[in-house]
């Protein structure tokens, strides 16, 4: 549907203004006229595309590879009232893949010219830029978007506006009133694989339910790279990270492109030649472009048209969303499938329960900490412990902040006996990775 909209939508003309006879003739098929994949409940008139035109207002978190295509696919649709978040500016490196950018705009930031060239670009659309981190906004701020997608490549900023979502559902006499919902669509890509997924707070999965789906980001240690090789994924990492600021094939200062066959050729010979020193096989022409091209490939674009579809769907009530996951592969042949991601029942995140932890009292703190970090549910990066004694706050461990991470650095050492916590105790754990203060009651085992 997605290719449809987006086609005939260019075909209608852009560089006119205002709205043109037939300019929305496009949409009006899937939303003044019923068909065998329409909702049950779809009613076909002309207000869910007076909705889109004048009223939906849809934040895109990210103005970068993913980013650019978002805001593209969604103004091609119809969408009109659109914010978009990106805390960086442009880089040189940016300019083969991130297509809404050019030469003269590097150093400035995404968001700002991604708006300007979409404003430009697509008649009536407003696209309002913040060249911003998404925790500098509250809730109030959050609260005005009907939908919100990101394009993100930071697992601890999709956890971060996860958390601030599920801060804004409202319940009464513990039901959650849907209309406190704000639906999250979220995709990513890495090398050959990507996911798209929807998330309605308090409803399904949400980011920390399925945290352990997350893969872990791959970075492999030089020392390893340049003398230890194992991998395939070695020896074109040596070639693409070393080799080839050194060899500099194509002249001086000419940076790597993943567009150019003939660059990707270059890293996939000396990948072999090194996987051969080293009798490593699994060297592949399409393994080396994975890596080489910053894992931003083309089916990344069958994610953006698959979250852009599912922006459209949930926008118009005119068809059924994904339910909820849907994962793609084409490493080897084409895969794709979908499935329902399962809420947690004590997810940190949407559970709306103190979590719970079992140590025995002759524990240290340290291994609190370390279970907080490490767990795979959890997964902190950083977490600062609270605890409510005698009626006051007491900060047991705070890494932040220099001077409070000195004071309190010798209650790692401490055991919780020591540190005067009991058994059925409320920890209260601060974190970048979400806007909100997680409870976990402590109870200690024999």
């Amino acid at each position: 549907m997605y290719f449809v909209l987006c086609r005939m939508a260019v075909d209608g003309g852009c560089g006119d203004t205002g709205d043109w006879e037939g300019r929305w003739n496009h949409v009006k098929k899937f939303l003044e006229r019923s068909g065998p994949f329409t909702h049950p409940e779809f009613e076909p008139s002309n207000e869910s595309l007076q909705f889109l035109l004048e009223t939906c207002k849809i934040l895109v978190v990210g103005a970068g590879g993913l980013g650019c295509e978002l805001l593209k696919d969604l103004a091609l649709s119809g969408f009109r009232q659109i914010h978009v978040i990106d805390m960086d500016t442009i880089d040189v490196s940016n300019l083969n893949r991130q297509f809404l950018f050019r030469p003269k705009d590097v150093g400035r930031p995404k968001a700002e010219v991604a708006a300007d060239f979409i404003n430009g670009r697509i008649p009536d659309c407003c696209v309002t830029p913040y060249f911003k981190k998404i925790q500098d906004f509250d809730e109030s701020f959050y609260r005005e978007f009907h939908i919100i997608v990101c394009g993100l490549d930071s697992i601890i900023a999709r956890r971060w506006l996860n958390g601030m979502l599920v801060s804004l559902l409202n319940y009464e006499d513990a039901v959650l009133q849907q209309s406190s919902v704000i639906p999250l669509i979220d995709g990513g890509t890495e090398g050959f694989k990507g996911n798209a997924r929807v998330i309605l707070p308090g409803m399904s999965a949400c980011v920390e339910c399925t945290l352990e789906l997350y893969p872990p980001q791959i970075n492999f240690p030089l020392c390893t790279i340049a003398t230890m090789p194992r991998l395939p994924e070695h020896c074109i990492e040596y070639v693409r990270i070393l080799q080839w600021p050194k060899d500099q094939p194509f002249g001086e200062g000419v940076q790597l492109d993943g567009d150019d066959p003939e660059h990707i050729q270059w890293i996939y010979k000396n990948s072999l030649e090194r996987a051969a020193q080293f009798k490593i096989r699994g060297v592949t022409y399409r393994l080396t472009q994975a890596f080489s091209f910053d894992g931003i490939i083309k089916t990344f674009y069958f994610f953006l048209a698959a979250c852009a579809t599912e922006v459209f769907k949930i926008a118009t009530s005119a068809y059924i969303p994904l339910n909820n996951y849907l994962v793609f592969n084409d490493v080897d042949g084409l895969y794709t499938y979908t499935f329902e991601a399962e809420r947690k029942d004590n997810c940190a995140a949407c559970s709306q329960l103190p979590q719970n932890m079992e140590f025995p009292s002759s524990a240290k703190l340290q291994e609190v900490l370390d279970y907080l970090i490490n767990h795979n549910s959890l997964q902190m990066k950083s977490p600062a412990i609270t605890a409510t004694m005698d009626g006051k706050n007491k900060t047991l461990y705070l890494q932040t902040v220099a001077s409070i991470e000195e004071r309190t650095r010798p209650n790692l050492g401490k055991t919780l006996q020591e540190l005067g916590l009991v058994d059925g105790q409320e920890l209260a754990v601060a974190d970048v990775t979400t806007p909100q203060t997680v409870l976990f009651k402590l109870h200690f085992t024999t």
